[in-house]
């Protein structure tokens, strides 16, 4: 159809003009993309499912750290009771013997001493393993336990087949060497294994828990402002 202009000049009318409607040419607008938000609680477990669990290879440099820190602190205490003319460490010295009743007290000190000295050494262990791990503090302080361990009845089956041949460094498991022999298996010794085992397990889960905890620290950051 068509139509005239107010100048006179012939007009085209389309169906869709004379229908009241008018064509868009524009391109339709793009539907928008809705947007997601993932807290900082679900990341972490999203990363620790894939990450989390045992991690061997950090543990055993926690426990080199356990080892170490031990050996560190063992030397320092035995200088410093040499120092003040007090042996720590052993409840057979000629003092002990000489002073009967002074034995059981020495004896006492001597173990709370070395229990303390392997609670902060696997704890350290522990610390490191959890802080290299990131993920389960608790496995990671367990591990580094389990090397200890492990390390400890290799030392003692070595031992019991070499006997006397090779001298052992009793520090080098960082815990006390587990008695295989009969003569060795005491009441004391037997006590002795069993507590320094249970800190030394303490101290490395405790460790580990630490260490895992700076890193929800870190993911913590910036997210409170």
């Amino acid at each position: 159809m068509s139509s005239t202009s107010p100048d006179g000049s012939p007009q085209r009318t389309t169906a869709a003009n004379q229908g009241g409607t008018t064509r868009n040419d524009a391109r339709p607008a793009a539907t928008p993309v809705q947007s997601t938000s993932t807290t900082a609680g679900e990341v972490v477990a999203e990363q620790k499912k894939q990450f989390g669990g045992f991690k061997f290879g950090a543990a055993f440099f926690g426990w080199l750290t356990a080892v170490g820190s031990i050996v560190i602190l063992s030397i320092l205490i035995a200088a410093l009771g040499a120092a003040i003319g007090f042996d720590v460490f052993s409840s057979t010295t000629e003092a002990a013997e000489a002073v009967t009743d002074n034995a059981t007290a020495i004896a006492i000190t001597g173990a709370i001493v070395v229990l303390v000295i392997v609670f902060v050494g696997y704890f350290a262990g522990g610390y490191v393993a959890g802080r290299m791990a990131r993920f389960d503090g608790f496995k990671q302080g367990v591990a580094v336990w389990l090397w200890g361990v492990a390390i400890a009845i290799v030392l003692a089956i070595v031992g019991l087949i070499a006997g006397d041949q090779i001298s052992l460094p009793t520090e080098a498991s960082g815990v006390p060497t587990i008695p295989l022999r009969a003569e060795e298996m005491t009441t004391a010794s037997i006590i002795s294994a069993v507590a320094t085992l249970i800190v030394a397990f303490i101290g490395a889960v405790l460790g580990g828990l630490a260490g895992m905890r700076f890193h929800r620290k870190v993911d913590r950051a910036g997210l409170d402002h």
